[in-house]
């Protein structure tokens, strides 16, 4: 019987500890601040940093929303960004991806004091994480698949873990996390072109799904007893569902649960730590700042 981890019960368990420091913040006369920029009108996006708002204020957290036009130009992002470097009450900067395709992303990324960018995604904040320098930032949603590692009771010390997908949101820092001080694992890092990609992932004890594909990883790219992350969500049609679409994950969820030790549910799994890491980062970045 595989133990299903619960993505939304781990992330208040992060808010939890976020808030006993923020109140300690607050005693010393700091309140962290969030920035938020979204550039255009992307549903998706605006729904995402709606939600990032909104916990803001659930936690008592300072934040602004900045909404740029989609026809904003590289020099407006970057007079934000640049308002925000100077603003000392603001502690983590984050400019919503991805932005309309005149924006060169980036260069934004690069435009944003790496002491207040809670993406973790500036090269200060990457080489930091190389480095295992504990003073960057990492970027959130691989953050947060190692606490959930954690709190579902998977050794990855000593394991064998694929991480299938090579992006610097997820796949790259995951496998630098996975493979530090921190994890201890063997690391292979598979992506589409991976050849035998399921006899590799076969061998692993622990998988990240992050591919962007629906239901990409089958039963028979899992061994017996391995635990599966899926980092993924896609919308796929479905004419049954009350929307037109169900959303799934890179994982064939119902063929593979049944082999796991422990798996994560799209929605309710990475999805919610997402966020919580953003907020756990930002009080750190106030935290620093203080320094």
């Amino acid at each position: 019987m595989s133990k299903i981890i619960d993505g939304k019960a781990v992330a208040e368990k992060v808010l939890a500890e976020c808030l006993e420091d923020i109140q300690e913040l607050k005693n010393a006369g700091v309140t962290p601040g969030l920035a938020v920029v979204l550039v255009g009108e992307d549903p998706a996006s605006k729904v995402y940093v709606g939600s990032k708002v909104r916990k803001c204020a659930e936690l008592g957290l300072h934040s602004r929303k900045i909404e740029l036009p989609v026809d904003a130009s590289q020099e407006d992002v970057l007079a934000v960004v640049n308002e925000l470097n100077d603003d000392p009450l603001i502690h983590g900067i984050l400019v919503q991806s991805p932005p309309p395709p005149q924006i060169d992303e980036d260069a934004i990324v690069r435009a944003i004091d790496p002491a207040k960018d809670v993406d973790g995604f500036h090269p200060v904040n990457v080489a930091k994480l190389t480095l295992e320098d504990a003073s960057g930032f990492v970027p959130c949603t691989p953050a947060g698949c190692m606490r959930l590692l954690k709190e579902a009771g998977v050794e990855t010390s000593g394991a064998e873990a694929v991480v299938i997908g090579r992006s610097m949101i997820v796949g790259k820092p995951m496998a630098l996390l996975l493979m530090s001080k921190q994890g201890n694992a063997t690391v292979t890092v598979a992506h589409s072109r991976t050849k035998e990609l399921a006899e590799v992932c076969r061998r692993a004890d622990i998988i990240v799904a992050a591919i962007g594909m629906p239901e990409f990883v089958t039963a028979d790219m899992v061994k017996e007893g391995a635990a599966v992350i899926d980092v993924g969500i896609n919308r796929v049609d479905d004419s049954s569902a009350k929307r037109g679409y169900r959303l799934v994950g890179d994982v064939a969820y119902d063929e593979v649960a049944p082999k796991c030790s422990a798996i994560t549910p799209v929605p309710g799994g990475v999805g919610p730590m997402t966020i919580a890491m953003l907020i756990s980062n930002t009080i750190k970045a106030a935290q620093q700042s203080m320094a």
